[in-house]
């Protein structure tokens, strides 16, 4: 995007430009100039039972989630490079410690109902969700959140942190102060609640919006109780739009002139944690042989209908950050053999391997890698446990499971959160001194080379030693009517970003 993560966080950059640049496009440019009006009719995941009104509250229907990120404006969104863009604030700072971050509100934003937005709704907003939602979802405590006069809020943190402009994406939508009552869904996003009706919603141009001014007259929000029956509308032109919906709908759309596939790269990441602490997958040699005895593009066609790349065992793989000179791991089967003999590695007898059906592919995905692993030795039991009892327990205990993870495009994120020595989340029961070192030293860093100087420590220590395989990672599959453009491509929760969409005659 031309500017530097340093310019990013002191930027004074409007909103308006910054989401131009920042939101990628489908590439229908040939369709002519963006055109003003239409309904545009959005497919979504929901059951009823699971439907909720509060946008600070757990929002397990995309279809709630999806009404939310278009009626509230979060703080920042994501973006590609940079992967934060700004939204109700249009820019932030951090003091030299990195420890207090001050966010800077768009100019003459409003709710739906024309009362201005002030540092004070802000501030009441980001406390109750913390309250509601606690740290998963506001990572500063509700005391550490306070308004620096009518535009400005600071947030306050005990450690340093880089990353907080992340870690408040979408997630931190600003709501009316002492609002009890969501049912009128008073937001200050681009599009604003005209109906609403058992998860079923249609949505209206907010014309007085602070960023650019939305080109569609309408969304309509239509509710599935499964990815088969929403594919299904798409392909039968009941509605314009539907994402996730998978590589057997894709397969079906593609070639079909009245629709097309919207492949959003690195959406999501299914892989495996090997435990280091302890167990059979501790020695280094053992995890290594792991890494090179698996295909990675045979997974990928396999697992994921080829709607998808290979990894190289590095989370965050659409990090701008993201180390691609470090050589890509490919399968070496001798080797891999070899360095189970120097570890003593038992081959004579199997491990478990257990997997959930949690993500599309993810207990295949184990299938497929017991299959190749047992060509160098390693005979795996695949073990399918339901997911309760695959968090109860297996995960962060066994010494060999699945893993499954969104949103892949900070490193740095899941360094700190999954592979730090005090994660309360480290799947792999990593503990590296010069891990935690490199990661703190990029948390506090305070220039552009010290920040990506330690981001490519911590990805070199997670590749050569780290627990995690990361064989590959799947693109987001939607599907659309041709007629509509601008459609969001890139990969994680980005894809609910709609406020650019248009349609054509």
């Amino acid at each position: 995007m031309g500017l530097s993560r340093r310019q990013l966080l002191q930027s004074s950059v409007g909103v308006g430009a910054i989401l131009l640049v920042a939101a990628c496009s489908t590439g229908t440019e040939s369709a002519g100039p963006a055109r003003r009006g239409g309904t545009l009719r959005v497919g979504a995941l929901g059951t009823p039972a699971r439907i909720e009104r509060d946008p600070h509250a757990n929002l397990s229907n995309d279809s709630d989630f999806l009404l939310a990120s278009l009626v509230y404006d979060a703080l920042t969104v994501p973006g590609g490079d940079p992967n934060v863009a700004p939204r109700l604030a249009t820019r932030w700072e951090p003091d030299p410690a990195r420890r207090r971050w001050t966010f800077t509100l768009a100019d003459g934003a409003t709710f739906h109902d024309g009362t201005p937005v002030t540092s004070d709704e802000v501030v009441w907003s980001m406390r109750r969700l913390r309250t509601v939602a606690g740290a998963s979802k506001m990572p500063v405590a509700a005391e550490d959140i306070t308004a620096d006069g009518p535009n400005r809020v600071v947030f306050a943190v005990p450690e340093p942190n880089t990353q907080l402009p992340l870690l408040l994406r979408l997630m931190t939508f600003t709501v009316k102060k002492d609002t009890t009552d969501f049912t009128k869904a008073i937001g200050t996003g681009p599009f604003r609640l005209e109906s609403y009706q058992g998860g079923n919603a249609r949505l209206v141009r907010n014309e007085h919006w602070h960023g650019p001014a939305p080109l569609l007259d309408a969304i309509e929000i239509t509710m599935f109780d499964s990815v088969t029956a929403l594919g299904n509308a798409v392909l039968g032109g009941q509605i314009d739009l539907a994402s996730n919906v998978g590589a057997i709908a894709g397969r079906t759309a593609e070639g079909r002139g009245d629709l097309q596939v919207v492949r959003r790269a690195d959406d999501t990441m299914l892989g495996v944690a090997m435990r280091t602490s302890d167990g059979p997958f501790a020695d280094v040699k053992v995890r290594t042989a792991v890494r090179l005895g698996v295909d990675r593009k045979a997974l990928v066609n396999q697992v994921h209908s080829g709607y998808g790349t290979v990894a190289n065992d590095i989370l965050g793989t659409a990090d701008p950050q993201y180390d691609k000179t470090i050589a890509q791991r490919t399968r070496d089967i001798e080797r891999a053999k070899t360095l189970l003999r120097e570890a003593n590695f038992d081959t004579g007898r199997s491990y478990p391997l257990v997997t959930k059906a949690e993500v599309a592919g993810e207990v295949e995905s184990a299938k497929v890698i017991a299959t190749q692993l047992a060509e160098i030795g390693i005979r795996l039991d695949v073990l399918t446990q339901e997911s309760n009892a695959f968090y109860d327990q297996t995960w962060l205990k066994a010494p060999f499971y699945t893993v499954s993870w969104g949103t892949n495009d900070s490193t740095l994120f899941f360094a700190s959160k999954l592979l730090t020595s005090g994660s309360n989340r480290n799947e792999t029961d990593f503990k590296d001194a010069a891990f935690d070192a490199a990661t703190a030293k990029a948390l506090a860093a305070q220039s552009d080379s010290e920040y990506a100087q330690a981001c490519r420590e911590v990805q070199q220590i997670e590749h050569e030693r780290g627990g995690y395989l990361v064989w590959g990672m799947a693109d987001g599959i939607d599907i659309a009517s041709a007629k509509v453009h601008d459609l969001p491509t890139l990969g994680g929760f980005a894809r609910v970003q709609l406020e650019r969409a248009w349609l054509a005659e």
